[in-house]
């Protein structure tokens, strides 16, 4: 029997010669498979490359929380110990070890938010103001999960859960920091709370402040705008020599600060470094900013000593001394600014020095020293009227004033507001009141005029005398 007589058997050899060629595609197929050498195939241990590669990240960033004398155990920590071990192995994420803060507000007391406001949201961070139900104005420091930081997590490794705990340890580092590091100007952590249902995750509740805006700040009374650069060197001495040993605050910016009542306070912490810079000589040491390079010298411990320093005082001067110190700064007191101006702008001084020197400054202004030339006669040409108060008055605009529709001035007293009024061609009179700043001088109000007196025992009013042809004094 041939093939050509029989179609049958003709069609049951081309099925099987069919089914072999398919056999050995597959077998083909799945052996390039098995030894491709790249993309995101699961390995012998069950993890893909791109999983590996997450885990390597955390490791990473629990090392740096570690450098900071963080104790990891199962309940007090920000990872499972076992992460190290087991994780390695099975390629699993651990979420429920919660942060331990040593503060009163926690889960509970958020549960009864009576109000939130949106405050702003970063790359990694979103903050929220909330009303507690004791009245308490916080301010709530999330992960923000449409953040530039989550996004482009998830494009790399599309694993929502790993993600998440990626971006929440720059959070888990500034709970920490705000643990250790406690200063009059940084703000102060107030408790923490690690639950999904409330706000996606863990969340720090911090002391609630004002985002700093530079503009307006540069309309305010010299006084206000000399106390934030005083806070702010207070802040980079304790910095300097922190329990944590040198910070740096790699992104030093304004943003980075807001205000409480008048001081300035830094809030982000999450981007600041504790270790000095390695070296093998002095080149190593260069300190490069837009328009100022310098180059520090290489200690005998191989580390650029007092690089944080000098990083942190220079970002200061760049954006807070250089648009805050010289204008409208007291005549008598420009010498004394012009130097520290000088001393930061070249970094030729040590923060502690550049302490001293605000201080200095201070205590001039604060004593009147810098007021001594001033000649007594000068309130002369003034009448002055103790336990009155003026009303209706004729306001005039002056600045920077500590009231926009007015004109409010700081004084050490009678002499300074009676020069002030002097060089004011509509001023008639000013008041001095029990009212204070914060250096402990007077606030005075100028005038024009007013329609009459009232009695006020804190309170004096000085008005400027008429010469006899009724030109004012």
């Amino acid at each position: 029997m041939t093939f050509s007589r029989n179609p049958f058997c003709a069609f049951l050899l081309l099925a099987l010669l069919f089914l072999s060629l398919t056999v050995i595609l597959k077998k083909w197929h799945f052996g390039l498979q098995e030894n491709k050498p790249f993309g995101d195939a699961a390995r012998p241990d069950g993890l893909t490359p791109a999983r590996d590669r997450l885990l390597q990240q955390l490791k990473e960033r629990q090392q740096e929380l570690e450098l900071l004398d963080i104790t990891f155990d199962n309940k007090q920590g920000f990872m499972d110990p076992s992460f190290s071990t087991n994780d390695n192995i099975n390629g699993k994420l651990s979420l429920d070890s919660p942060v331990t803060a040593k503060t009163d507000i926690g889960c509970e007391e958020l549960g009864g938010i009576k109000a939130v406001d949106f405050l702003g949201s970063g790359y990694t961070k979103t903050v929220l103001k909330a009303e507690l139900p004791q009245g308490l104005f916080v301010a709530l420091k999330s992960i923000n999960h449409q953040g530039t930081d989550m996004r482009l997590c998830m494009e790399d490794f599309e694993d929502s859960q790993g993600c998440n705990e990626l971006v929440s340890f720059k959070l888990r580092k500034e709970i920490v920091l705000l643990q250790r590091l406690q200063h009059p100007n940084i703000v102060e952590l107030k408790g923490q709370c690690q639950d999904s249902a409330l706000f996606g995750g863990i969340t720090a509740v911090l002391e609630q402040g004002m985002p700093l805006q530079m503009i307006q700040l540069l309309q305010s009374p010299w006084e206000e705008r000399f106390r934030v650069c005083l806070g702010l060197v207070q802040l980079l001495q304790y910095l300097s020599h922190s329990p944590l040993g040198s910070v740096a605050l790699l992104d030093f910016q304004p943003r980075q600060f807001v205000m409480v009542s008048g001081e300035l306070k830094l809030t982000d912490l999450d981007d600041a470094s504790i270790q000095e810079a390695a070296c093998q000589e002095d080149s190593d040491c260069l300190l490069q900013f837009p328009l100022r390079n310098f180059t520090l010298r290489c200690s005998p411990s191989r580390t650029c000593e007092g690089l944080n320093e000098m990083r942190n005082l220079y970002n200061a001067y760049r954006y807070f001394f250089t648009y805050l110190l010289p204008h409208q700064a007291p005549q008598q007191l420009k010498p004394l600014i012009h130097q520290i101006m000088n001393s930061t702008g070249d970094l030729k001084q040590s923060i502690n020095e550049t302490t001293v020197a605000f201080e200095e400054v201070l205590h001039m202004y604060k004593s009147g020293l810098h007021l001594e030339n001033l000649p007594p006669s000068i309130t002369r040409d003034y009448a002055v009227l103790k336990g009155m108060r003026s009303v209706a008055n004729m306001e005039y605009r002056c600045w920077p004033s500590y009231k926009q529709q007015g004109c409010v001035l700081s004084v050490h007293g009678a002499r300074e507001a009676a020069l002030i009024c002097s060089s004011h061609p509509q001023c008639t009179s000013f008041s001095l009141s029990s009212e204070k700043t914060w250096t402990g001088r007077l606030l005075a109000s100028f005038r024009s005029g007013f329609s009459h007196l009232v009695p006020d025992v804190n309170s004096a009013v000085y008005m400027r005398r008429v010469k006899a042809s009724g030109a004012v004094l």
